[in-house]
This record gives structure tokens, sequence and C-alpha cells, in this order.
């Protein structure tokens, strides 16, 4: 027989006595150095016709857009709207990439990572260079990667095994924070807000209280639902936006058969034409596209478009899902993959000039409106020559992250495995846009952050576990 030598607290593992933030320091030090480089490298903000414009106007005039953008980032743009400067947005959102790092550290210490891991998991925000453009350009999605960390930094903090009655989880406050983060990350980018049903579903997986449950999503919805009021004074629908069904639309022309479909007359106009483009998001559009052939505004047939959409899905699902899976297997690649072709992916900081069209009259007046200083980029020597040179591998941003994801995969089984939830939601958010319009390789990198939280989370519970097993045989002696 065998005799057990119960302790009262097992030793804990080195890496929670030990601070060892040194290593991330340095790390911070080299990642601030770098975005100060791309202040200096670069005369202006990036801004991109339409997005940063609609985002722009949005944030002057205070009303939702009727098409792809919800208000979450124009209002923080209203909030800098006093200082009348793109380059101070883009030094705010240096600033808040420097925080995505940061919080991804102090979450897998908090985990019992040591700083070695923890550091490594934040490497990719702080020094890809497609973060780092993402952040020095005028779009929502530095912002959404931004508020999703947020919030699953508040919903996984608590992470004493001994204290309460429902270890591990978070307080009803902390959820409520949570929720609302997730919200304000939804109205940001519509793709986020299913997010808020993942952190739900993994509340309940986790047998949380149900008060808890309910503060998550209360605190998610409300602001949902108010938003889509406001949405629909000014629209006469009660959405968030209205170009899902354009978006999915537009994803179904890559294998609809109207043939096997047999859409109703009023749908027929929407088949494919004969046209052929190289990636679904174009036929958002291509002037020769069915839908634009249509009399009228595009967004003006976002309904019909979904119910095409969906008809179209429900009769060639396994097309749908062979296009799916097919462009999401470019987020992988060894080598950058134009999608579409006219695009030049890459991980690095280009030398030039981007001039802005200015015969759209919407330059104008945001120019007139939100800062007179607007113009098209350039590069700035000698800074911009020190970024060119600067290295970043594509099989980091790409081939790496799938092996991310695997490790975050297999380390997620069981309702109690800590990499569950950023694996769940970095695997929606890679998904989620392929499945609702197409691959975009800047669509990727909201997902990236959290495929390495969820890695070095697989990682740290087979060192835990290992160690548990360890400390059992230890304390257990033949009498």
């Amino acid at each position: 027989m065998a005799l057990t030598l119960a302790r009262t607290r097992p030793r804990a593992p080195a890496a929670r006595r030990l601070p060892g933030h040194g290593l991330f320091a340095g790390a911070l030090a080299l990642a601030v150095a770098l975005r100060v480089l791309v202040m200096l490298g670069y005369d202006t903000a990036q801004l991109y016709w339409y997005d940063s414009f609609t985002y722009l106007d949005t944030a002057v005039h205070m009303r939702p857009q009727a098409a792809f953008h919800p208000a979450g980032y124009s209002w923080f743009l209203w909030a800098l709207r006093p200082f009348r400067s793109v380059e101070l947005i883009a030094g705010v959102q240096h600033a808040m990439g420097l925080g995505i790092g940061v919080m991804i550290y102090a979450l897998l210490r908090r985990r019992s990572l040591p700083g070695w891991g923890a550091t490594l998991a934040a490497v990719p925000v702080l020094f890809d260079p497609a973060f780092v453009r993402l952040e020095h350009a005028v779009l929502s999605d530095l912002q959404v990667i931004f508020l999703i960390m947020a919030a699953l930094l508040v919903l996984m903090w608590r992470n004493d095994p001994s204290g309460g009655l429902w270890p591990g989880l978070p307080s009803g406050r902390a959820a409520a924070v949570a929720g609302l983060l997730l919200a304000l990350a939804g109205l940001t980018r519509t793709a986020a807000v299913p997010l808020l049903a993942l952190a739900a579903g993994w509340l309940v997986l986790r047998r949380a209280p149900w008060r808890r449950v309910a503060a998550l999503v209360l605190a998610g919805t409300l602001p949902l639902v108010a938003y889509a009021g406001w949405y629909a004074q000014h629209h006469g629908r009660f959405a968030l936006s209205g170009s899902d069904g354009v978006a999915l639309w537009a994803r179904t022309m890559t294998f609809a058969d109207c043939s096997i479909i047999q859409p109703p007359p009023a749908e027929a106009p929407l088949c494919p034409n004969g046209t052929v483009l190289d990636a679904a998001s174009e036929y958002v559009w291509d002037p020769a596209a069915s839908l634009n052939r249509l009399p009228g505004d595009r967004f003006a047939h976002n309904d019909l478009a979904r119910s095409f959409a969906v008809r179209a899905i429900a009769a060639q699902p396994l097309d749908y899902l062979r296009e799916v899976v097919r462009d999401t297997s470019l987020a992988f690649t060894w080598q950058p993959v134009a999608h579409p072709k006219r695009v030049s992916p890459s991980t690095t900081f280009p030398k030039g000039s981007w001039p802005l069209p200015e015969q759209h009259a919407l330059i104008a007046e945001v120019r007139a409106e939100y800062d007179p200083g607007i113009r098209g980029m350039s590069s700035a020597e000698p800074a911009a020559s020190v970024l060119a040179a600067y290295p970043y591998p594509w099989a980091l941003h790409g081939t790496v992250f799938g092996v991310l994801l695997l490790a975050g995969a297999l380390g997620s089984a069981g309702r109690r495995r800590a990499a569950l939830l950023p694996w769940a939601m970095a695997a929606f958010l890679l998904v989620a846009p392929v499945a609702a319009l197409d691959f975009d390789h800047r669509y990727v990198l909201p997902a990236i952050p959290l495929a390495c939280v969820s890695a070095a989370l697989a990682v740290a519970g087979v060192r835990r576990r290992r160690y548990r097993a360890r400390e059992k045989e230890r304390t257990t002696v033949p009498v």
C-alpha cells in the first residue's frame, strides 16, 4: 500500500515566484523605438479610400453609415477631433499597439508563464510590420484588437485556484466590463459581435453563476440594441450596418450556379452574369457584376442580396464550404499570396509616396472639417531607409500562425482548459470574415494575438500538468 503525504499548498513553479520582467522591458523599449522610427519615417498617417474618409466623415457628422462601417471607430476619431490631426491619431494608435503587447504579457504572467514565454507571445504584436503599419493607418482594425484583448484580459485575469466559491472565474462586475468591451468591439467591426456569445458560452461551460453570465450578456447586448435603434432612426432598419447581404452575395459569386439554386424571378438578376473576378470581395465594387447592374445604389438591394445568398448556400453547401476553406488556407502560406491579385501583401515597411484620389469630393470635405493638413503619405529619410531594411519573415506571419492555432486547439480540449476562450475567438475571427465576404490579409491580424495567447496557455497547461504529476509522485511514498 502507499501513504500519501498531504501538503497544505504545493510549491509554486519558478515562473510564479520570480517576476523576471527585464526581458519584456527590453522588448518593449525596442518596440517603442520601432514606432518612433515609423512616425519619423512617414510624413503623415496612412489614409485609404474610401474607408478612412468614411470613418472621418462619420466622426464629424455623428450619424451611422448606411453601408459597411458601424460608428464605433468614428467615436474614437470624434474624441480626437479637437486636435485636428491625423498624425495624432496614428500616435495614439501606436500607444494602443504597445498596450496590446502589455496586455498579452500581463495575462500570461498572471497565468504563470515565465517571462521569456510571455514575452515571446507578445512579439508579433510588438514587432510585426503588419501590426505597426495598421497602427499608423486610419482604420478600425487596431481598435478592434485592443478592445477584444482588453475583454479577454478582464475575463481571464482572476487566477486564484483557491479563492472564492467559483475559482478562476471573473466576478460579476468584471463580466459586465468584458461584455461592454466586446460590444464596443462589435460596434467597431460587426465581425466581432458573435464574440459576446463565445464569451457567454465559455462562462456556461465553466459553470459560472447565472448572474455573471447575465451581467456579461446584458452589458454586451444593451449597447448593440441602442445602436441598432439609432441606426433605425437614420436608415429605417433595425441593424448595425446595411451591407451584410451585399457581402454574403459577393461570397457566393465564386460558386453560385443558378441552374441548381433556381432563384425566384425577383432574385434571378443577381445570378452570375459571366463576369469572372479573382476574389469574392471584388464583386462588391466591380461595375460589371450583376448586383451593380441593378438600378440604384448597391446597398439599396441589401435584403434581396441576402435572400439570394442564403438560398445559394442552402442549395450548394459543399461548394460554399470549399470556397471558405480554400480562402482561409491563404493565411498559413510560407510566402505571401496576393488576394485579390491587385494587392501586394508583405511584412515590410515600403518606401515611396501614396497620393490621395483627389477627384472624390468627400476627401475635400473631410479635409475642411476634420484636418486641413490631410494629404497623401510619403516616406521620409533617413528613417525610411532604416525601416526598409527591417527584417520580419513572412513565415512568422503565416505558417507559424497556423502552428500556433493548432497548438491552441490541442490545448483547448476540456471545459476548464485556459486556452479554450482565446483559441475559439482566434478561430472565429479568422474564419468569419472569409465566410461572410472574403479573405484579406488585414482581416487575419485580429486573430494572431489571440492565437499567440491560446498557444502559450496550451503549452503552460502541459507544463503545469507535468509539474503536478511530479508533485504527486514526490508526495507519495511506499510503506
